[in-house]
């Protein structure tokens, strides 16, 4: 597994930003396993029982311990109750209901250290304008921030057109950028100023 560097490590929030197949979604579990024995995942495309399936086969960590917020299982006429570590949402369209239960989620992890993930953005984008989605990833952050919790949000750069991808950028400290180099999976780290890396296969 591919060290991430420190400038990515020691960061408070990061967006993983790249195309397609590029590896955003092992990026993003490598971060939140690096960052948080305890993470939470506000998942937009995927059932609990999914992300933390993925999150063991990507990190070799507990997926036991990975607190998700699941904006897909409701939609899917499955009306489960939530559960200590399951906060379920009627759809990815919700965002006041994320909210709430993020809200809940912060309440119930008094004491605990965890990072904070939102896969994907992207998906969210499908329901909402671009400023919508700024604002709403303002006030994670800042949630988060408040708590001393990390936040790591993805986007796929090839689904919107270029301004939108950049106002994304704006609340975050890092960006990571992902590609496909011939057969190879690459990523570089931008900050606020100065050069991007070198691309580093992973």
């Amino acid at each position: 597994m591919t060290v991430l560097p420190d400038a990515v490590r020691d960061a408070d929030s990061v967006l993983v930003t790249g195309p397609p197949m590029s590896g955003k979604y092992d990026l993003f579990n490598r971060l939140l396993a690096a960052w948080s024995t305890g993470p939470v995942v506000i998942s937009t495309g995927r059932t609990a029982e999914k992300v933390r399936e993925d999150y063991e086969a990507i990190t070799g960590e507990d997926g036991d311990d990975v607190v998700v917020i699941d904006c897909v299982t409701h939609e899917q006429g499955d009306k489960r109750d939530d559960t200590p570590t399951t906060k379920y949402v009627a759809s990815a369209g919700n965002l006041t209901d994320i909210g709430i239960k993020f809200t809940d989620v912060v309440e119930s992890s008094a004491g605990r250290d965890r990072a904070v993930g939102v896969y994907s953005l992207s998906q969210l984008l499908m329901y909402w304008d671009a400023d919508r989605i700024y604002q709403f990833t303002r006030v994670m952050t800042s949630q988060t921030s408040g708590q001393g919790w990390p936040f790591a949000g993805v986007v796929n750069s090839t689904a919107h057109d270029e301004q939108i991808v950049h106002t994304l950028h704006e609340p975050f400290d890092v960006i990571v950028e992902t590609r496909v180099e011939g057969d190879d999976r690459e990523f570089r780290v931008r900050g606020r100023v100065g050069q991007p890396s070198d691309w580093i296969a992973f």
